[in-house]
């Protein structure tokens, strides 16, 4: 495969045969042979050690059953790169190689990183402005229905989908998965000593799959919904952190690769603070690359100030209901917000799964407005109870196509990203001072909306005579409108500057308008 450089060799003194080139940001990979006597998930020990320049990085390896050890790694600059291994095995150890990062294709951009304090970036500095949705657990379903789920998600607005390591075992989610993590037998029989790498090889041709499409994959390490059943909620702290090694050994070097230590992380009654701290690090510490990491609450707010933690990932619905309160943890935090889950569009007999279309997206474009980013779910009922909250499958819902609209203006918008403009007394301006603006009018339905724009905050300002242009943008019905005049701004009061001639811009006396300004420049 074009992504893997691959060798396999019976204890040569130096690795050959492997494919001298991979693109920036691509995968590297070395395969060798090695022991298989005794338990050499336990046994072996095996990292690789890769040089440029002044640059060193260690990547752990890892064994892929079958007596083939393999190390990955992702360079993330261009040019000639040498390694060396090391292990205390014989067939393992000092073997040594180069090989040369090239330019990147035109859609691999590299990891998402944290940009400008609240906001994403691709390493290549391309914006990134997620639009996720969630299947908890897509990929434990079979070849059919996953197969089902990425052709679904190839034709819908998602760039982020989150979903779990470990299958899930919780209303509309009984099934047992064709694969399990561990060897052993269901349901309880394990042996947490050794992995099975059929099960991990398998999720990492989903992985790849969803890099295909330009999604990125937020893989969700530990969660609640196994309740005791195989027990993978409930190991212990050796085995839980043995796991999270392994897993990161083998991820980490997918560029689209974001770690979330637990969905609901508070609802794990068998884990402590302590616990949550000790993974954090962990995964921190042993990814090379330093992919996103975030924890996920279900009632109890972590503290998202940890250094290791990137940004926060938040489940509160009530935060979205209006931007003056999503934008509340973004100040706390300073990191960026996501807010993975508030609620799923659906008919379930749950409260957190029968939102109407028309409210999930009105939150969406609240949490837009205050400088965040929201994810979808979608939980309705269905004779087949394939739901794509947890298993995937096809999208039943109304809200996806506006969230395409959404994504457009915000692919559209300012790359420094959406900043909250007077959050303390006006929250549904978002924008960038004097120059882009969002105005949100949600749930109200006036039929004009006065031509003004708030008082610029320090380091930014505004003067008499700066032009607008102006569209009103119908955010359920998705429509475009351009306003036919320009603006020309005069100084109203104190905190808001107006058109000089005091006109207004017609609305239709419906809801979930909003207005999209942009300063004229020529």
């Amino acid at each position: 495969m074009a992504w893997v450089a691959l060798l396999l060799t019976l204890a040569a003194p130096v690795a050959r045969g492997v494919e001298n080139s991979v693109e920036q940001w691509g995968m590297f990979e070395l395969a060798l042979r090695g022991p298989t006597n005794g338990n050499p998930f336990m046994d072996v020990r095996f990292s690789t050690r890769f040089f440029q320049d002044d640059t060193s990085i260690e990547a752990a390896g890892f064994y892929d059953g079958d007596g083939v050890y393999r190390v990955r790694f992702l360079p993330e600059k261009q040019g000639r790169w040498r390694y060396a291994t090391m292990s205390n095995a014989a067939e393992l150890d000092a073997k040594s190689g180069e090989f040369t990062a090239r330019n990147p294709s035109a859609k691999n951009r590299g990891p998402v990183r944290v940009a400008n304090t609240f906001h994403f970036a691709y390493a290549d500095r391309t914006p990134y402005k997620p639009v996720g949705t969630t299947c908890y657990a897509w990929n434990h379903q079979g070849e059919e229905l996953e197969q089902q789920t990425l052709k679904t998600l190839a034709a819908s607005p998602f760039n982020k989908l989150r979903f779990c390591v470990f299958p899930k075992h919780y209303d509309w989610n009984t099934n047992e998965p064709p694969l399990y993590p561990f060897e052993g037998r269901a349901p309880r029989t394990w042996d947490f000593e050794r992995f099975n790498p059929k099960f991990f090889q398998h999720l990492e041709r989903r992985i790849l799959n969803l890099q295909k499409l330009g999604i990125e994959a937020d893989t969700i390490l530990f969660h609640p919904y196994d309740q005791g059943h195989w027990g993978f909620d409930r190991m212990t702290a050796v085995a839980d952190d043995r796991y999270l090694r392994y897993v990161v050994s083998r991820f980490a070097a997918f560029r689209n690769v974001w770690w979330s230590l637990a969905n609901e992380y508070d609802f794990m009654t068998e884990k402590s603070e302590q616990d949550w701290e000790r993974f954090g690090q962990i995964v921190s510490a042993s990814d090379p690359y330093h992919h996103l990491l975030s924890l996920h609450n279900g009632k109890r707010l972590f503290n998202h100030t940890r250094p290791w933690i990137t940004h926060a990932s938040i489940q509160n619905g009530s935060a979205v209901e209006d931007a003056g309160r999503a934008v509340l943890l973004r100040d706390a935090y300073r990191k960026p917000v996501v807010y993975d889950e508030v609620k799923c569009e659906g008919d379930i007999p749950k409260r957190w799964g029968n939102l109407s279309a028309e409210e999930l997206v009105y939150r969406f474009w609240q949490g837009t407005i205050a400088g965040t980013y929201v994810g979808h779910g979608e939980t309705y009922l269905h004779a087949s109870a394939v739901l794509w909250w947890s298993k995937g499958g096809v999208l039943r819902g109304q809200s996806p196509l506006r969230l395409a609209f959404l994504r457009q203006v915000l692919e559209d918008s300012p790359a420094a990203g959406i900043e909250p403009i007077d959050e303390w007394q006006n929250p549904e301006y978002g924008g960038q001072p004097a120059e882009y603006y969002l105005v949100y009018l949600g749930k109200q339905t006036p039929t004009s909306w006065e031509f003004k724009l708030p008082n610029p905050p320090q380091g930014k300002s505004m003067t008499d005579g700066m032009q607008f242009k102006a569209e009103v943008l119908d955010t359920w019905n998705m429509i475009i409108t351009p306003v036919e005049s320009v603006f020309t701004l005069g100084k109203k009061t104190e905190y808001f500057w107006a058109d000089k001639d005091g006109r207004s811009i017609a609305l239709p006396g419906k809801p979930y308008m909003a207005i999209r300004i942009k300063r004229v420049t020529e």
